[in-house]
């Protein structure tokens, strides 16, 4: 697939509220001109995920997500056969004296992610979040079917993609990936934002919070993730504090008080919450200039 120049791929993005930093563009740009997967780290909530379901809507392909887990099998994620619906056949062959039809016809057929990202016309954004959480095996699984884009179902053959899909792998890093799965991806770890951008990311998917009160939360939320926390607070926690703060705005609470009362949008562990509460004038402070 040819990809679009840098230029191009930076405005669909914005256009879907999606801010991307050059790094990330490079990255994106290079997987779909060279048909690699591309293998994205970084932090929770720091836009790994969304990515996926941008590039689908910005390129007009299907969007085929895999939520990877512990002791995920290779019938979860390719095909099953629909027993029910074959047993109902042969029945109903049997009632009317007709010829049994072929059991293993591709009617018969339950496609699950993998099969159908092969098999998609349009081709596909397929999408393997939280790699890490899968299991050795399923790993080693996947080193074949990247390599070809293709799969062999004993009863009707191998079947190979048309319009091969652009793979998107996540990882939280919760274990470390083998090293064969990592040669055949494009890597790229997401950081947090710059404050700037990440002012420019609020500033869009919090509509009518206005800029002063924008710079003031970003302010806030990296003063928290420089204190250290268990969970520093990604991207996506800043938007629904964002959100959050907004809404109580509205009902008239004051700025410094919605942020507070919201905090739980932002945190999520008691430690945490105490933290910054120990650390209330260095995270609320003042506004900015």
């Amino acid at each position: 697939m040819r990809a679009p120049d840098r230029d191009t791929l930076n405005r669909h993005l914005e256009q879907r509220r999606y801010f991307a930093d050059e790094g990330l563009l490079t990255a994106v740009r290079l997987a779909i001109a060279l048909g690699r997967p591309l293998l994205l780290e970084g932090e929770p909530g720091v836009g790994k995920t969304q990515i996926s379901h941008v590039l689908a809507d910005a390129l007009g392909r299907d969007l085929i997500r895999l939520q990877c887990y512990e002791g995920i099998d290779v019938s979860q994620v390719l095909y099953e056969w629909d027993y029910p619906k074959q047993l109902l056949s042969l029945r109903t062959a049997e009632v009317r004296g007709t010829p049994v039809a072929d059991l293993y016809a591709s009617e018969f057929l339950l496609e699950r992610p993998l099969l159908r990202a092969l098999r998609s016309r349009a081709g596909a954004v397929l999408l393997l979040d939280e790699i890490d959480r899968a299991d050795s095996e399923f790993e080693a699984f996947l080193l074949e079917f990247l390599d070809g884009f293709q799969i062999s179902i004993p009863e009707l053959g191998t079947i190979t993609a048309a319009v091969p899909p652009l793979v998107v792998l996540t990882s939280n890093r919760t274990r470390e990936l083998h090293d064969a799965l990592k040669r055949r991806c494009l890597y790229h770890w997401i950081p947090f934002p710059d404050p700037e951008r990440e002012r420019t990311i609020i500033e869009a998917q919090a509509p009518g919070l206005g800029a002063r009160s924008a710079a003031r939360l970003v302010r806030s939320v990296n003063v928290i993730r420089s204190l250290g926390p268990l969970k520093r607070p990604g991207i996506a926690e800043a938007i629904a504090w964002a959100q959050g703060s907004r809404t109580l705005m509205d009902d008239g609470a004051g700025e410094n008080d919605a942020l507070r009362a919201s905090l739980g949008l932002v945190l999520k562990n008691e430690e945490d919450v105490a933290l910054v509460l120990a650390h209330a004038t260095e995270v609320f402070g003042d506004d900015p200039a």
